[in-house]
């Protein structure tokens, strides 16, 4: 079921008339026989450019198998899976582990933070391991639009829960991936510092042009997205554009 609703005008930097990565026919099982599990039945999915999507389902719906497909981090059983116009399917580990430090950003519920380095430090940690040059201008882009300049001096100890998770966001958005996935990056935080988190992903596909993925469970979460996928056994079962609250409410009622 596709519900489509009027759209929401292009935000600066948006590129809307391209895929950021798409699926087709993705199909993946865990097990055998009557142990097996089937998390994925022939999923297809396109997901735009410059736009914020939440992945929403039930537990064990598929929607974070659907996720670790996408960016590279599972193996589908079968169907293709191209993020950033590069088919992922058939590439050997290394060639993998190279588009994704090269190409896409992760946000996971915990945060990764190393506890000797400073938030600035964390921040670059990635491009210096990949022998990348930290642009100055970006970093300090990134940097004012998640309200880190005062924060880039301390350690993650010194940090709340919500400042941890922004350095986070900063370090998977300073090398301008193509596609940045957020795996229930609120999970750990309370209400107030979740909006915060939240908040700061959207600026970051409004005000910096990036394309964010996000899984989650809260209907809370997923009202900041531009586009929600609702899944469930496997399969989508809705593609949301700007959805109301009450919209997607029931449609995630009538997934379970």
């Amino acid at each position: 079921m596709t519900i489509t609703q009027p759209q929401p005008q292009p935000q600066p930097h948006a590129n809307t008339g391209a895929l950021a990565a798409s699926a087709r026919g993705l199909t993946r099982t865990y097990g055998r026989g009557d142990a097996a599990v089937h998390a994925l039945r022939g999923v297809d999915l396109d997901l735009p450019r410059g736009r914020f999507t939440a992945i929403m389902g039930p537990s064990g719906s598929g929607k974070s198998t659907l996720m670790h497909c996408l960016a590279g981090l599972d193996a589908a059983d079968g169907g293709t899976v191209a993020v950033d116009d590069v088919v992922l399917t058939g590439l050997d580990d290394t060639a993998l582990t190279l588009f994704r430090r090269e190409r896409v950003g992760f946000v996971f519920q915990s945060f990764n933070l190393l506890p000797m380095l400073t938030a600035e430090q964390n921040i670059a940690l990635p491009l210096e391991l990949a022998g990348r040059r930290l642009d100055p201008a970006r970093l300090a882009e990134v940097v004012d639009t998640l309200g880190l300049r005062d924060r880039l001096s301390h350690r993650p100890s010194e940090l709340s829960g919500g400042q941890q998770q922004r350095v986070a966001i900063a370090r998977a958005l300073v090398a301008q991936p193509a596609i940045v996935f957020a795996d229930e990056p609120t999970g750990n935080l309370d209400s107030e510092s979740s909006a915060e988190v939240l908040g700061f992903l959207r600026r970051s596909v409004r005000e910096l042009g990036h394309t964010v993925v996000m899984v989650t469970h809260e209907l809370s979460a997923a009202a900041y997205a531009d586009d929600v996928v609702v899944i469930a056994d496997g399969t989508i079962r809705a593609h949301l554009v700007s959805p109301t609250a009450e919209v997607l409410a029931s449609t995630l009622q009538d997934a379970r």
